[in-house]
């Protein structure tokens, strides 16, 4: 009877032990696929960000060309 206690007492450990480790597993598997859409939406972000500048940036150059322009020609308002 020990012997038999003993054997069924291991194979529950085992079972359980295998089963706890698809659950770490998976949840391994959530949190790394959760990371990468967050990396995902920072870089989407970052993206809109950098274009955003660059087009402000495009608007100041050319209104500052508009300015050095009319300061030449004698068109300016100043």
């Amino acid at each position: 009877m020990k012997k038999f206690m003993f054997s069924a007492f291991a194979l529950l450990l085992m079972v359980s032990v295998s089963a706890c480790r698809e659950t770490t597993e998976e949840k391994t598997e959530d949190a790394m696929e959760s990371a990468a859409d967050d990396m995902g939406d920072a870089m989407e972000d970052a993206g809109d960000a950098v274009e955003e500048a660059a087009e402000d940036t495009e608007a100041a150059v050319e209104e500052g060309a508009q300015e050095v322009e009319d300061e030449v020609e004698g068109n300016d308002d100043m």
